[in-house]
């Protein structure tokens, strides 16, 4: 986002009044308790790899290796990491485009992982994606109505005055002439061809949507639109993200909460502020000392933090915590233990034997769990060991 751009922040609440959401360093906009809107439950995704006449399965690809959060309704939720981390494949997941390998999915308390097409088409209605290139996502041999137009065809959804009025309505929604409804993509630049993909998720009002780097493929000064336009839908519309990105200021402006993926695990998950604020695994660490400061007097006085080597193949991960082999903290403990995702913090999760910003680790969780009496009971309540 370029700086001449402005980026309105202002967020409604349940009650209908409107409080200014914080910028980059303020507090993040309260989100409503409640159920979840969505649930993942150590989610997996390995694909097999063949070898020989046979085609027989030799190896895995651990794209994915057990992952777990939740998105309540009406908040955003970032998911990042670097390239190849399994951020797309798990949203792919979440759609059902992809079946899971293992794990659990649950929308509004229905168990989705294993839905038949059949059974999951009414609910394609309350689950969309945005895609992240909007060159390929668009066909090039329909027109902007055919494309916008599909979802209310494919649900047989009868509107009040037909389906050309409602797509017009909604090009119109989105910042687009409703005149060009008869036009092809190739007639639009990558920010309006982002806008029709957008208009087409909004076609049937769904309740979720899962944003797979909706502005990576754009322009920077179209960035900040896209952006804005986004969350202006969402207080419009009652929207949920689940918004998959690479770009860590675009994250930090648009989530609620956000979650950092390594090589197919997440290892760290809390409230944005307090995750850009003080980051707790080392990986983290990392990724943010890496986002550009445009005022140079505070440039000089952040550490820059250089992982050593590359990152390790899917096909082998490490044993253990799977970022020891380029971590400056890992220890023997690193290498045989693998770290579970517990809370630190209130509403602070992290993956580390050796987590910065705290003085708890997750073994130390861990432990005092395993000790801690059952609820309703006290220490004295438990029976004396056996002589």
């Amino acid at each position: 986002m370029t700086g001449n751009e402005t980026v309105s922040t202002d967020k409604t609440t349940a009650e209908g009044t409107t409080v200014p959401a914080a910028d980059s360093a303020g507090d993040a906009r309260p989100i409503a308790d409640g159920e979840p809107l969505l649930e993942v439950d150590g989610l997996g995704k390995h694909f097999p790899v063949t070898a020989g006449l046979l085609r027989r399965q030799v190896a895995a690809v651990k794209a994915v290796d057990g992952v777990s959060f939740s998105v309540r309704k009406g908040e955003t939720l970032g998911l990042v990491g670097e390239s190849g981390c399994g951020k797309s494949t798990t949203g792919r997941m979440i759609m059902r485009l992809l079946d899971p390998s293992f794990g659990k999915i649950t929308f509004e308390g229905e168990d989705i992982t294993t839905m038949s097409q059949g059974r999951l088409r009414p609910l394609r209605r309350d689950l969309q994606m945005i895609f992240q290139d909007p060159y390929s996502s668009l066909n090039p041999r329909k027109t902007v109505g055919a494309i916008v137009g599909a979802p209310f065809r494919l649900q047989n959804i009868k509107t009040e005055n037909g389906v050309k009025r409602a797509v017009q309505d909604i090009l119109e929604l989105v910042g687009l002439n409703p005149e060009h409804y008869n036009r092809y993509p190739h007639e639009f630049s990558g920010g309006q061809r982002q806008r029709i993909g957008i208009a087409r998720t909004l076609a049937l009002k769904p309740k979720l949507i899962v944003a797979d780097e909706p502005v990576s493929a754009l322009d920077v000064s179209v960035q900040a639109q896209v952006v804005n336009l986004l969350e202006d839908l969402q207080d419009e519309l009652d929207l949920t993200y689940v918004v998959i990105a690479h770009d860590l200021s675009v994250v930090r402006h648009i989530s609620d909460r956000v979650a950092v993926m390594y090589l197919g695990k997440i290892v760290e998950i809390a409230d944005r502020n307090d995750l850009y604020e003080r980051p707790m695994h080392p990986y983290t660490n990392a990724l943010l000392s890496a986002v550009p400061i445009p005022d140079p007097a505070e440039r000089g006085e952040r550490k820059r933090i250089r992982l050593q080597g590359d990152v390790p193949s899917p096909l082998d991960p490490p044993p253990a915590c799977r970022f020891h082999t380029r971590c400056w903290k890992a220890q023997d403990i690193c290498k045989q233990v693998e770290p579970p995702l517990v809370e630190l913090s209130p509403g602070h999760e992290a993956a580390c034997h050796f987590p910065e910003n705290t003085t708890v680790s997750a073994t130390d969780e861990v432990a005092k769990a395993a000790v801690a009496p059952a609820p309703g009971t006290t220490a004295a309540d438990d029976p004396a060991p056996e002589a």
